[in-house]
Parts: structure tokens; sequence; C-alpha cells
């Protein structure tokens, strides 16, 4: 009976998965957006971009929830998903590339939180100094004890730290709405001197990448499916939490328009939010956003340590994993998981005192890595559609799932497109050592390790570490 109170003790409401999800999904990005925008494009380009990557996100938001809805007993979300529609092999592989994904963008949120602070302390410097490191190292495990404590007192702080890290961004929009200076706007719309629609379409594809990193979380609710205290919680907390998070980012990024020249946008530093509130209300908005910043990337991280230790445990609860890293201690946290997470992340971050550009790497190797995962959800809801599973004869609602699948899938392998062969290498790099802890799970089941078509998967994985391994040595890949 202790055991079974404990566990319902951990149960989340709908509120604590929507503010999973919003607090995944709402970090250093959106601070980031009217210099990133300015730089890439006008008004006009920033509207289209919005659209384009908003359809495609929110169709992959409603396949979260139509899964959840049709394969309940998949509560390893993400993960899970990929293992049922495609094997063994490819379920791992989505597991460990959200985890690792997972992993490197906490790093790159405990570099950005040093480099916030070095800002006003030099000894901080750009996140990678020694005593940037040190500090991070022991933010890094508090965090980790914290966690240890409860899944559900977590939680219970990002949610707080998610209300705390949006009532700024409200009052940024507010202020920004009411000194909104129409003229400007309609200065900024084209991008172009003289408008021209095939220049701003190119602009657009130069904006679509910087869309990827400000919606990865979007599935933090699904990755937390067997918290949630009612199974319908999950896909609307999905639903809820991305079109809320989808209004900020347009929000924020247009209204910024209105505010300052494009040119003046494109040479803000980061966060460039703060640049533009003080522009409105003067020194001491800059100041005030710079601390929201540093709220909102210590809520982010705390996201995306939960999300990590989660998905990695669910994972050997499915004997994808290694069976050590299903323990949980006594207040059901996955204990070995969190573990485990915590000490690649460790290394990750030694290893960031000796890149140049740490944080802008972490960034981009985030959406290479938790893109692949989105490719594989998308299309396992593709293939419910299309082979009737799950539906009745004549089911209407399965033409309009289809088409969801169909849109959510173009666009995430689109988006891996974009990024282009440089980081699929990159990722290779760390999806072929990873291999040995699938190979760990299956020698423990005493199971067969690859079917043939896994093999063939496998060494083309292999090779293209090779590749990239190569690349980095002769220098045709930098980082």
């Amino acid at each position: 009976m202790a055991s079974s109170s404990n566990e319902a003790n951990q149960e989340l409401s709908r509120n604590a998965l929507i503010a999973l999800v919003i607090g995944s999904m709402v970090g250093s990005g959106i601070f980031a957006l009217p210099a990133a925008f300015g730089r890439a494009t006008g008004a006009f380009g920033a509207i289209i971009a919005w659209i384009i990557a908003g359809t495609g996100m929110l169709m992959l938001a409603l396949v979260f929830q139509s899964l959840a809805q049709r394969k309940p007993e998949l509560d390893a979300g993400i993960y899970a998903y990929a293992k049922a529609g495609f094997g063994d092999y490819i379920g791992f592989a989505s597991a460990a590339g959200y985890w690792i994904g997972c992993c490197l963008a906490d790093v790159a949120c405990l570099i950005l939180i040093k480099a916030t602070l070095g800002q006003f302390f030099p000894i901080f410097g750009d996140g990678t100094t020694p005593t940037a490191i040190a500090s991070a190292t022991l933010l890094l495990w508090s965090v980790h004890f914290l966690v240890l404590r409860g899944i559900r007192g977590a939680a219970r702080l990002n949610t707080i730290a998610t209300f705390a890290k949006i009532v700024p961004i409200l009052l940024f929009i507010v202020v920004a709405a009411f000194v909104l200076d129409r003229d400007l706007l309609v200065q900024n719309f084209w991008g172009t001197e003289p408008p021209n629609l095939q220049q701003v379409l190119s602009q657009v594809r130069s904006t679509m990448l910087l869309t990827v990193f400000v919606f990865v979380g979007v599935e933090g609710a699904s990755v937390y499916s067997r918290y949630a205290r009612n199974r319908a919680d999950i896909g609307i907390a999905t639903v809820v939490g991305f079109l809320s998070v989808l209004c900020l980012l347009v929000l924020v990024t247009l209204l910024s328009y209105g505010v300052l020249p494009r040119s003046e946008l494109a040479d803000l530093s980061t966060p460039s939010m703060a640049g533009v509130m003080e522009s409105m209300v003067g020194r001491w908005g800059s100041v005030f956003i710079s601390l929201a910043l540093l709220i909102s990337i210590l809520g982010n991280y705390l996201s995306w340590s939960l999300l990590a230790a989660e998905i990695l445990h669910s994972a050997a609860m499915h004997h994808t994993m290694p069976s050590f890293l299903a323990r949980e201690n006594a207040n059901k946290v996955p204990v070995g998981a969190l573990w485990l997470t915590n000490c690649v992340i460790q290394a990750f971050l030694l290893a960031s005192w000796f890149a140049e550009y740490a944080f802008t790497l972490a960034l981009k190797m985030t959406s290479a890595m938790t893109l692949i995962p989105y490719v594989l959800v998308a299309a396992y809801g593709l293939k419910l559609a299309s082979t009737g599973e799950t539906y009745y004869a004549g089911e209407r609602a399965r033409t309009t799932d289809w088409i969801r699948a169909a849109v959510a899938t173009l666009y995430a392998a689109a988006m891996i497109y974009a990024g282009g062969p440089k980081f699929l290498l990159l990722s290779s790099i760390l999806y072929a050592p990873g291999t040995l802890l699938f190979l760990m799970a299956k020698r423990e089941r005493k199971e067969s390790t690859f079917t043939r078509t896994e093999a063939i998967l496998f060494a083309a994985v292999a090779i293209a570490a090779g590749g990239g391994v190569y690349g980095l040595a002769v220098g045709a890949i930098s980082i």
C-alpha cells in the first residue's frame, strides 16, 4: 500500500503537464528572436516562416494527441511509438537520439546561464571559463539531488519557474503593443528595398532552422504519459502548450518590427529582447529581461533534466536499454537513468572548455538529434492511418489523421534536409557508440542482436560516424 500511495503522489495534473510542455519549449530561444529574425528577414518573411513552422509543428502536436488516444498502452511517449512502428533498433535510436539531444540542450542552458552572468561578472566569460564550468557543475549536481527527492516536487518547481518566466514575456508583449509604430512596421514589412517576393522567400528559407530549436519540447507531456493523472490530459496538454508558445513566439517576433528598424534589431546583442525592451522603457527594461532570461533558462534546464532521465528509464523498462537504467528509488525517481544522464552532461560540459563555439554547436546538435525522433513519431502516425490499425471501417478521422501525419513527416524530414549532411554526420558520431547500450540490453535478454535490416542500418550509422570523425580530423567539417 505504501508503494501505491507514493506512486499516486507522483501523478501529474493537466496543468502540470501543460507547464512541462511550455517549460520545455520556452527557454533561451524566445529571448533571441528579435535579432535573429531581424538579421534574416522582414516582418512579411517572418509571418511566412511562422506559418510554415507553426503548421508543421501543430500537425506533429496533433499526431501526439491522436497517438495518445489510439495507443494508450504506449506510455513511454516518443520512444514507444518508434519502437512499435519500426522495431527494436529504430526504437532504440529514437530513445538514444532524444536522450542525447536533451543532454546537449542542458549543456546549452548551463553555458548560457554563465555567459549571461559573464555580462556582469567577467570571471564567467562566455560561459566556458574554468570558473563558469566549475559553477555549472555545482548547479548540475544540485539539480540532480533535487530531482532525486521526487518527480512531482521537481515538476511543481518547474511549474513555478514556467509562470515566472512567462510573466516578463507577457509584459514585453503588452509594452511593445502599446508603443507600436505602425509606420515603422510597414517600413520593416518586406525586409528588402525595393520589395522583392523572390528575395523574401530566400529569407524565409534562412529562418526555418531558427524555428526548430524554439519548438523542441512539444513532446514533454507525451514523455511523461505514465505519470498523467488522466490519459486524455496528455494530448490536451500537448496542443494547449504548443499553441500558447506559438502565440508568444509570433507576437515577440512581429511586435519587435514595430519598435526598432530592422538594421537596429539585427545589431542587438543576446538576449536581443532585452535591447528592444530597453529602447521602450530604459535601462531597467534590459536588466529586467536579463533576469527573466536567467529564470527561463533555469526552468528550461530543469525540464530537460526531467525529460532526459525519463526517456532513458522508459526505454529500459521496455527492455531496449540495459536493466540498470530502469532502477527507481523510494520516491519513484529513475535513479539509474538520472545518474547516467548527468554524468554524460558533465562530460559534455567539460568538453565545452575546448570548443570555440560551444553554445551554438549545442543548440544545433540538439535540433539535429531531436528531429529524427520527430520524423519517426510522425511516420508511425502515418503508418497507423495508412493501414487502418485502431480505426473502424469508414471512420472519417482516419483521413484527417493521415493528412496531419503526412504533413508532420514531410515537415520534420525537410528540416533535417535543411540542416545539411554535416549535422547528420556529427549525430552519427554520437549514435554509433551509444549502440553499446542496445547491445547490452540484448545480451541481458539473450536475444539475437540485429535483424538483417537493423544490421544494415547500424552499418550505415557506423560508416557515417567514421566519415564524421574523418571530416573533423581533416577539417572538412567545422564545429
